[in-house]
C-alpha cells in the first residue's frame, strides 16, 4: 500500500494568499484551496504560519490564482519566509483590492471573508465566503501543482500540508529553512552565497551526517 504515491494524483493550484493587519500586508504560498458551494471557499494554512494568525486577526484574506510563469522571486519570497521577520511584499509588484493586496502577475484572485475555522492538529481550515475577485491576465494558464514539482522542480514549504519530511542519502549540506540540498562542500561557495530557494544566507546551511 503506497498512500503518499496514491496522494499525488490529486488535483492542486499553486496560490498565495495575502491578508493585512494594522501593522502590513503579508501572505504565504498554499495549495490547498477549494470551492465548497457557489460562494463558498476553503483553505487550509499551517498553524506555524503568520499568515493564519494574521487572517485570525484580520477576518479576511485574498488568494492570488499564480500562473506557470509566475516570476521566479513570488514562491521564495512568500513560500520559504516568515512575515513575522520580512517584509513580503517589498520589491513584488502588486495591485489592491478592497484593502488586500495581490500579486500583479497572477491569472485572477478573489477576495474571501472568513465565517468559519476548523482546527486540525497542523492545520487551521478557514471557511470562507466570496466577496469579490477578478481575472487579471486571462491569457496565462495557472500553474498546477503537479507542473511546479516536475516542471519548475520546485520544493514543498515545511508548513505545507503536503509536506513530507524525507530521508536522504545525500551527502553535502541542507537548507534549515527550505530543505534545499546542496551538493558539495558549501564551505568554498563565498560568504554572500545564499540559498537559490528561500534566498538565506550561507548560515542557515546545516552538514548532512
Amino acid at each position: 500500500m503506497n498512500i503518499q504515491e496514491s496522494l499525488k494524483n490529486l488535483s492542486y493550484g499553486v496560490y498565495v494568499a495575502t491578508t493585512k493587519t494594522s501593522e502590513k500586508s503579508t501572505g504565504c504560498i498554499v495549495n490547498s484551496v477549494i470551492q465548497v458551494t457557489y460562494n463558498t471557499m476553503a483553505i487550509s494554512i499551517n498553524h506555524n504560519n503568520y499568515t493564519n494568525e494574521c487572517i485570525k486577526s484580520s477576518g479576511h484574506f485574498a488568494i492570488s490564482i499564480l500562473p506557470e510563469d509566475i516570476d521566479e522571486n513570488i514562491i521564495p519570497t512568500f513560500g520559504f519566509q516568515s512575515g513575522r521577520n520580512v517584509n513580503k511584499f517589498d520589491n513584488i509588484e502588486k495591485i489592491t483590492a478592497q484593502g488586500l493586496d495581490i500579486i500583479k502577475n497572477c491569472v485572477s484572485y478573489l477576495i474571501l471573508d472568513v465565517i468559519n475555522t476548523i482546527e486540525t492538529e497542523t492545520h487551521t481550515i478557514f471557511i470562507a465566503k466570496i466577496a469579490g475577485g477578478d481575472v487579471i491576465n486571462p491569457n496565462k494558464t495557472p500553474m498546477t501543482y503537479a507542473y511546479y514539482h516536475l516542471i519548475k522542480k520546485g520544493l514543498t514549504p515545511k508548513n505545507a500540508p503536503t509536506f513530507i519530511e524525507q530521508e536522504t542519502k545525500t551527502k553535502g549540506y541542507k537548507c534549515s529553512v527550505c530543505g534545499y540540498i546542496y551538493k558539495g562542500n558549501i564551505e568554498d561557495e563565498p560568504d554572500d552565497f545564499i540559498c537559490p530557494i528561500c534566498k538565506q544566507p550561507k548560515s542557515v546551511f546545516k552538514k548532512i551526517n
